[in-house]
């Protein structure tokens, strides 16, 4: 099959592209670069020695959509493009419905208007917002906490609204908790922009001396250590998790939500004790004020995704920040020194 990813150049598009390839698909992509690059796609191609086809442009750009449908022959869309930082979100929130919901809306007018109706949309647990009780289950009540969260949850809603007006359509949810870690190669890997939002990329660029010291983000939560606490998994079961769930929606028709997560809670220091074994020295960090929007706990249940999908996170939390590790020694500045010598 031909698969259009949106977002395809970013970090979790990029490795879920390399299993795509692998798995025999053709891929072709469309990526506005703003928190990505073009190499992570060159890299992509050294990786599985395919080649990529790659559109530069938003999908806030009908124009450019209409001429990706025209000139290829899509049979299915997984959907990553979209603004991500919580607390810009709930900085920006005007740029964050804009940009996400919008865009959203044009892929789906597209892919109606060319007959294309399957399509796996990256949520997120931040759908779930604060809930009473942990694991978390697909069939909880939705009620994100942050603009971001929010536009996930419409999304979501709207996608389900298109399944009841015409049910051609077939849309997998997936909610996944917290990817980390890189491809194996360490050839691709997380490289946001600026100081990074996630904990991960923020550990090791502390860990490789590009950044100082670690900003943890409240230490008075209800939890063992007073930090929060997440689901990690690991970026490369999470593209399996896309595979999975692609299969499906060739299959069935409908709209079906899966978390994509361990089922296991880390804390942030947690977290930071197992980088500190992987790299064999201390992490400095801080305890700064909580983000707004954040919460205390979220971790997935993921049965259903195992019962549904066949889908099961296989990698634990040292080959998480090993891989992690790996990518950042490999690449102590992102993907900036082989764009400045393109």
């Amino acid at each position: 099959m031909n698969i259009l990813v949106t977002g395809g150049s970013g970090y979790i598009g990029s490795h879920t592209c390399i299993e795509l390839l692998n798995a025999g698909h053709t891929v072709t992509v469309i990526d506005n670069l703003s928190n990505s690059s073009h190499v992570a796609l060159q890299r992509v191609r050294k990786i599985t020695g395919k080649e990529v086809k790659f559109y530069h442009g938003d999908l806030l750009n009908r124009q450019l959509l209409e001429t990706i449908f025209s000139q290829n022959q899509i049979d299915a869309v997984i959907h990553f493009a979209g603004l991500k930082a919580v607390g810009e979100s709930v900085a920006k929130p005007f740029l964050y419905y804009h940009n996400n919901i919008t865009g959203t809306l044009l892929l789906c007018d597209v892919m109606e208007k060319y007959g294309v109706h399957q399509i796996v949309f990256s949520s997120s647990a931040t759908v779930y917002g604060a809930q009473k009780t942990v694991p978390l289950s697909e069939e909880l009540p939705l009620q994100a906490t942050n603009p971001y969260g929010k536009t996930k949850q419409m999304i979501e809603e709207i996608l389900q609204d298109l399944s009841i007006a015409n049910p051609k359509w077939s849309i997998a949810l997936l909610r996944y908790f917290n990817p980390v870690g890189a491809h194996e190669s360490g050839l691709i890997g997380e490289d946001p922009n600026g100081i990074p939002n996630n904990l991960v990329p923020f550990i090791t660029q502390v860990a490789s001396g590009r950044l100082q010291e670690l900003k943890v983000f409240g230490n008075q939560y209800k939890t063992h250590d007073g930090t929060g606490v997440r689901d990690y998994i690991h970026v490369v079961d999470l593209a399996y998790g896309h595979l999975r769930a692609l299969e499906s929606v060739v299959q069935n028709n409908g709209v079906h939500a899966y978390n994509l997560g361990t089922g296991i809670g880390y804390s942030v220091l947690d977290v930071v004790s197992a980088f500190e074994q992987v790299i064999g020295k201390p992490i400095p960090y801080k305890i700064v004020d909580p983000r707004p929007g954040d919460i205390a706990v979220s971790y997935a249940d993921p049965s259903k995704a195992k019962e549904e999908l066949n889908w099961k996170a296989t990698k634990g939390l040292y080959e998480m920040c090993e891989d992690a590790w790996r990518w950042q020694k490999t690449n102590p500045l992102g993907y900036e020194k082989e764009i400045q010598s393109v």
